[in-house]
């Protein structure tokens, strides 16, 4: 047994110490291409100090709740941008370190998330589609990488 997590719907002002929500609601920030298409402009930063940025897509194993939490990881030398390619939810989580507890978030399948530099996370875990995202992050020569196991995992449920 472990401790338990019950996860809430993700929302830019709850996930804002960790990272940027991505999303197209509303009305677009600009019409380009002679009016037929709308950009929602500048909606995360990406942080990659003296690296350069790449684009990668991962292919992820489906995952189900509950689910068992038992190891986050964190970039401290970049940020990392996970957008889904399906219109699926996936399961989000963050801390606020090895010793805090974490949250869980779940994406309402319209959602993609940028995770800031240095923030404690999940590993990537969707519960439905393909498992498909594209990732922006920082490709350089160092290590970009700290894991930590949980001696006790968390168990995530489904929340509201």
């Amino acid at each position: 047994m472990g401790y338990t997590l019950t996860t809430a719907p993700l929302t830019a002002k709850a996930f804002a110490p960790y990272g940027d929500v991505l999303e197209a609601r509303g009305t677009p920030d600009k019409l380009i291409n002679a009016g037929k298409c709308g950009r929602f402009h500048d909606r995360a930063k990406v942080d990659v100090m003296e690296a350069r940025v790449g684009i990668s897509i991962f292919k992820a194993e489906l995952r189900a709740l509950p689910y068992t939490l038992d190891l986050i990881e964190r970039h401290p030398e970049g940020s990392q941008a996970f957008i889904p390619m399906s219109d699926d939810p996936f399961l989000v989580i963050v801390s606020d370190g090895p010793g805090a507890a974490p949250k869980a978030f779940l994406t309402d399948g319209h959602q993609a998330i940028n995770f800031h530099r240095g923030t404690w996370h999940g590993v990537l875990t969707p519960l439905s589609g393909s498992g498909m995202f594209a990732v922006v992050d920082r490709i350089g020569e160092t290590a970009n990488l700290e894991e930590h196991v949980f001696e006790t995992p968390w168990v995530v449920t489904h929340g509201e």
